[in-house]
């Protein structure tokens, strides 16, 4: 067949190995999954967009994160609830809807890593600058930078613009190395469709693909993973230098609960790329990407947002006040 035939070929996505008798209860629990993260992630936007107490750069910034995790989880929850209503063999999709899901399923995840590396730098400044503050005050050393003079509004719309604008570059070249390929397959062998599942429809050699899949995926990770821990390290070695043990305890208190939502979302999304590479467990790839597209935007509004004094303080006034 030629490529114009193929243009608005249709493919059937293999989904979800699921019994007869557990498809409703699988499609409960994830409506209830999807329902939650939808609220808590918009109700904290919108949180933050209505109290004028939570405006400043910190919250803003952090806007970045819900806005993620709702277009994530829109992207492949409500299509993934529909297919397990279906039977197999009727779960078909054109090629165009996979593209288009393909596309923000990467944007979604390369977004996550951008957003958290501003967002460590963010606790950087907030929690060692501060610190170093005092500890300068203590040696008739004043430091005249803050925090405020840092991340600023400007700032933080330039953080934000370059994670956003960075991720949407990198995935459109990825994608566009994908569809270029001619297809001689129509089935993805996945819940969802992304790049891997894309080229695979391929007869043609994709070691470019790979090749640039890879070394794409593995700088982003480096960056992402020594940004992080590199950044923590910083606030570790601020925080033992430091005497005063209450902003200490604090400190240490918001950086183990950040890292470890960070590491959840790293494992799961290392696991189902890494699982791409081999066939013989699918399944598990199956449930690895699953959860990376529910764990971190389900656990997100609860660790980063509730853990934020203001965002917590304002939420229980908030909640009194409509009782």
């Amino acid at each position: 067949m030629d490529n114009l035939t193929f243009a608005n070929s249709i493919l059937l996505v293999e989904g979800l190995k699921i019994i007869p008798q557990s498809s409703y209860p699988v499609f409960i629990l994830l409506l209830l999954v999807y329902v939650f993260i939808m609220v808590s992630n918009i109700g904290l936007i919108i949180l933050i967009s209505t109290e004028k107490n939570l405006h400043h750069p910190m919250h803003f910034l952090f806007c970045n994160l819900p806005l993620n995790d709702i277009m994530g989880t829109t992207v492949i929850l409500p299509r993934l609830m529909q297919d397990i209503l279906r039977e197999t063999s009727e779960r078909y999709m054109t090629y165009v809807e996979c593209v288009v899901q393909a596309y923000f399923v990467h944007v979604f995840a390369v977004a996550c890593h951008y957003v958290l590396m501003i967002m460590a730098f963010d606790r950087y400044v907030a929690i060692c600058n501060p610190l170093l503050n005092i500890i300068k005050i203590n040696n008739n050393q004043l430091n005249q930078k803050s925090t405020a003079a840092i991340m600023t509004n400007k700032m933080v719309v330039k953080l934000s613009a370059s994670a956003w604008g960075l991720a949407v570059v990198m995935v459109s070249i990825l994608l566009g190395l994908t569809i270029r390929l001619s297809r001689c397959r129509s089935k993805i062998e996945n819940p969802f469709c992304d790049n891997a599942s894309l080229f695979k429809l391929s007869c043609e050699n994709v070691i470019v693909n790979n090749v640039f899949g890879i070394v794409y995926t593995v700088i982003v990770f480096t960056l992402s993973l020594g940004s992080v821990f590199i950044t923590y390290g910083k606030i570790a070695t601020v925080c033992i230098t430091s005497k005063n043990k209450s902003l200490n305890s604090k400190a240490m208190k918001t950086c183990s609960t950040h890292i470890a939502v960070y590491i959840i979302m790293f494992v799961s999304c290392a696991s189902f790329i890494f699982l791409h590479r081999f066939p013989e467990y699918s399944e598990s790839r199956k449930l690895a990407s699953i959860m990376f597209h529910i764990v971190p935007p389900g656990l997100n509004p609860v660790v980063y947002g509730l853990q934020t004094k203001e965002i917590r303080q304002t939420f229980i006034k908030f909640w009194c006040r409509k009782k």
